[in-house]
């Protein structure tokens, strides 16, 4: 687990090269949700450039396509396709590297990005799933601001209906959107109340622990008979007080100044959890 806390600082570090060279991206977002995508992919889910094509692997499903960058170190680290071409090629013209999810690129199992179409895309997988007799999992990850969309909660009714236990959501619960505080623009309440509502189980867990996502998961894995959100508290921009908790790092390119900063404070993130 350790290497894994490090992996992710690692990954990090990917991510801001790749959004200093393209000059852009969700930097914020990508921070706060790197430790739940690298305990997904290397600890949980039967995904890997090998057995991609293979109608049993499980599907992930990045909703808030924004924080595609995030996705691209990870699925890099897997072998999908190398990181210096990801970094190199990056929201460049003419490059299948965009700012949102491209199923043109091995690994990425749909587009996505226009906001609250991944969970209800995720509940046909999982319902698909389970009419084939079929035992894959199927994993979504949403932004807190992505809850305003009515077609979130549309398909939050239809995995309670038809009982997806199959079926995990994860909401990245850093607070903070492209406007400001959540809870300003469109507040949540209690958002773990609201999910129970529609029938789901939900775990409530620390999104930057990678231990903590683990028993998350695992108990996720476990639920019989209803569909699970894991709300995973997290800080936005995680990884650097440069960015942490700051809405203008929703999307932003560091400064020189800055990029020598977030870099010092990533390695040495990456440093103290290999000693852990």
């Amino acid at each position: 687990m350790e290497n894994l806390k490090a992996k992710a600082y690692e990954l990090r570090e990917d991510v801001i090269k790749m959004i200093v060279e393209g000059k852009g991206g969700h930097i914020g977002g990508d921070m706060s949700v790197m430790d739940i995508l690298v305990t997904l992919y290397f600890d949980q889910m039967n995904i890997s450039p090998e057995n991609m094509d293979d109608p049993n692997r499980d599907r992930f499903v990045m909703s808030k396509g924004h924080s595609v960058e995030a996705l691209y170190a990870v699925l890099a680290a897997k072998g999908f396709f190398p990181i210096e071409k990801v970094i190199k090629e990056f929201s460049k013209f003419g490059s299948p590297f965009i700012g949102h999810p491209n199923n043109k690129l091995p690994g990425i199992e749909m587009n996505s990005g226009s906001l609250g179409h991944g969970l209800p895309v995720c509940v046909g997988m999982a319902l698909a799933g389970k009419m084939n007799g079929q035992d894959y999992r199927v994993y979504t990850v949403m932004g807190d601001g992505e809850l305003a969309e009515g077609s979130v909660w549309e398909g939050a009714m239809a995995a309670s209906q038809y009982k997806l236990d199959n079926l995990c959501a994860v909401v990245d619960r850093n607070r903070l959107q492209i406007s400001g505080c959540t809870e300003d623009v469109m507040h949540h309440d209690d958002l773990g109340a609201r999910f129970e509502s529609f029938g789901w189980y939900v775990i409530s867990t620390d999104g930057n622990d990678i231990h903590a996502l683990h028993e998350a998961f695992e108990e996720a894995k476990r639920l019989k008979g209803k569909p699970t959100v894991v709300i995973a508290n997290t800080t936005k921009g995680c990884g650097s007080p440069v960015m942490e908790n700051k809405a203008n790092w929703h999307h932003k390119v560091p400064s020189a100044e800055e990029y020598e900063q977030i870099m010092k404070d990533l390695e040495a993130r990456k440093e103290a959890a290999l000693h852990e």
